[in-house]
């Protein structure tokens, strides 16, 4: 019987765990706005929201500024960023979470 983490461990899920708040709120819809097809996962532990997608997840700077109601900075995730799955691409118009290497 597997245990709760391995089903977290031993999974191809990446994106963001951001701190609870409007920031972590407006990512949760760009999420689903800038992955379309896909099913993004969103898990509210109160202090924090866990962001998930199969493989790869992006979050786009225009699509968080839409879901914010004003202009942001890529960079502003940073601050809220408590941790993330996988490994992660800085752009400067978004952030690209992903696998190279598949479980």
């Amino acid at each position: 019987m597997a245990s709760v983490a391995d089903d977290i461990l031993h999974n191809n899920k990446v994106g963001p765990v951001l701190r609870a708040g409007e920031l972590a709120q407006a990512a949760a819809e760009a999420a689903e706005i800038d992955n379309p097809g896909k099913e993004v996962t969103i898990e509210d532990k109160m202090a924090y929201l866990r962001i998930m997608a199969d493989d790869e997840l992006v979050l786009t700077q225009d699509t968080l500024s839409e879901c914010l109601g004003r202009d942001m900075n890529i960079r502003e995730l940073e601050v809220d960023l408590s941790s993330f799955a996988g490994q992660i691409e800085w752009r400067p118009d978004k952030v690209r979470f992903y696998f190279e290497k598949h479980l």
